[in-house]
């Protein structure tokens, strides 16, 4: 029997629904389940046999060759966004709450445990990435910052501990991702937009957010860049010319890139945008990635 996923946030339109896809590195797609409902951000467990995605505040799981999904159980916590990433060991799933605070779960499911911070002021923490050692975690802020809101990007222990802020910019920061091999952190950012909503890829020193280097440079608004563990790839979502922030419901291009930039391949295009790739979908062998399209039915 399907699962009756929880209604929270947004809606799908008339004649919508989502599909969970599995794409490989020459387009090549796979549809692996299809809902009426909104599902969101899929990323791949440390062994391959699992795709875990968020629905209406819940965590689901189901085999990359589909079938029906599972709900992870996270009690208390009903209230998750689609920031979620996975340790590198495959034990324990990271998850961002819209009470504002990251907390840690068994990958099996059972008691979350608190990893951020109180914070005087408003400080509101979004999870992207993982280390490689799986020992800090790499996220946004949006703080208050006097009458300012800031998004920055930070990290901080995965066992919990101090925060450490790696930009200080008055433009959003998003996404923020670590390589590999642990030496940087991928990010989009608007540092360079002429115009406001023009984000593109920049990576930086993981350990401190030095050494600032632009790999984008093109029209398109470019977001959640994303790592292959074999590190020779970077997917990114790319939004058309004007896009401000990253809604729902655009056209958009899923692109590759080399880690150090330049010549871009379009490897699908399709109607999407937030919910389709939030967050890391490389399958860990760097061949297929998962994402999430939202079509309509024309006739609908």
């Amino acid at each position: 029997m399907p699962p009756i996923f929880p209604r929270r946030g947004r809606s799908l339109a008339p004649g919508q629904r989502s599909e969970l896809i599995v794409i490989d590195l020459a387009g090549n797609q796979q549809l692996v389940y299809a809902t009426d409902e909104v599902i969101e951000a899929p990323n791949w467990s440390a062994n391959g046999r699992w795709l875990v995605f968020n629905a209406g505040g819940r965590l689901f799981r189901i085999a990359p060759d589909g079938g029906e999904p599972e709900q992870i159980d996270t009690d208390p916590l009903a209230d998750l966004n689609n920031d979620h990433v996975l340790s590198p060991d495959g034990s324990t799933i990271y998850v961002s709450s819209d009470d504002g605070h990251l907390y840690a779960v068994p990958f099996t499911g059972g008691t979350p445990r608190r990893v951020s911070n109180t914070h005087r002021t408003r400080f509101h923490y979004y999870l992207h990435g993982i280390s490689p050692d799986g020992a800090t975690l790499a996220y946004v802020a949006v703080e208050q910052r006097n009458d300012e809101r800031r998004v920055n990007v930070f990290t901080i222990p995965a066992a919990g501990g101090p925060d450490t802020r790696l930009t200080d910019h008055s433009v959003p920061n998003d996404g923020p991702e670590y390589s590999p091999d642990g030496r940087w952190i991928y990010f989009n950012s608007e540092l360079a937009a002429s115009r406001p909503g023009h984000a593109q890829i920049f990576r930086m020193n993981a350990a401190d957010g030095s050494t600032l280097e632009q790999l984008t440079f093109d029209s398109y608004v470019n977001w959640f860049p994303h790592l292959s563990p074999d590190g020779r790839h970077v997917s990114v979502l790319s939004y058309p010319q004007g896009t401000t922030g990253h809604p729902a419901d655009k056209d958009v291009l899923l692109r590759l890139m080399a880690p150090e930039g330049g010549p871009m391949l379009n490897l699908a295009s399709f109607l999407g945008g937030q919910g389709t790739i939030n967050v890391n979908s490389w399958a860990p062998d760097s061949k297929r990635l998962a994402y999430v399209a939202y079509p309509v039915d024309p006739a609908a």
